[in-house]
């Protein structure tokens, strides 16, 4: 497992203790993905009824606050494959 996953993973966890009430796939490309769903937080490759995939950074920047993941999503920087309004819902969890 990759450094950014690992690290990912556990600012996550931190944001994240209880889960997330869906299922969502995070894909940073290059270095795997993480699912997020009622269980908790894992690295893992699952069907998830939403992909998110952005570069490292931009994931970096979503999870400490300093980029806004509708301006990602906005501007091409973050990619969204499913439910939307689950996205918008991993999105203010994240913020």
């Amino acid at each position: 497992m990759s450094n950014v996953i690992e690290g990912a993973l556990a600012a996550l966890r931190e944001k994240m203790p209880n889960g997330f009430d869906g299922s969502a796939k995070v894909v940073i490309p290059g270095e795997g993905s993480i699912i997020l769903d009622p269980t908790g937080v894992r690295a893992g490759d699952d069907e998830a009824d939403v992909t998110l995939t952005a570069a490292a950074d931009v994931f970096q920047g979503i999870l400490t606050g300093d980029v806004n993941p509708t301006m990602a999503f906005m501007t091409g920087k973050l990619s969204v494959d499913g439910d939307m309004g689950l996205a918008m819902k991993l999105g203010a969890a994240l913020s």
